[in-house]
């Protein structure tokens, strides 16, 4: 499964898993298995408002989904610009940081 992912400011984190075809996002099933390959889901067919645009299943049964990647007001560049991401394993999926880690006074 690849995930694209587009920054976006918002005031909730994301948070992911996957097992096989499924998706969970924020708690929200999402089922890819029934869609064939070559296929594509449009995403107005899709009632989650965190996929980003149609999710694909290439000939080869690889499924792409654009996802919206929420981040804080002083989100790193790695959350501004993230690389697509490749789940090869089930399991919660590791996102980049929704904001900075708050720095600390020195003392």
């Amino acid at each position: 499964m690849h995930l694209i992912l587009s920054p976006a400011r918002r005031d909730e984190p994301l948070a992911l898993s996957r097992a096989g075809d499924v998706l969970t996002v924020n708690g929200q099933v999402l089922d890819f298995g029934p869609l064939p390959e070559g296929a594509t889901l449009p995403r107005a067919a899709i009632d989650c408002r965190w996929i980003a645009g149609d999710v694909e299943r290439a000939a080869d049964g690889t499924l792409t989904v654009p996802l919206i990647l929420p981040h804080g007001p002083d989100a790193p560049e790695a959350t501004r610009f993230p690389d697509p991401v490749t789940l090869t394993a089930d399991g919660p999926v590791t996102l980049p940081p929704y904001d900075a880690a708050p720095e600390e006074d020195p003392a």
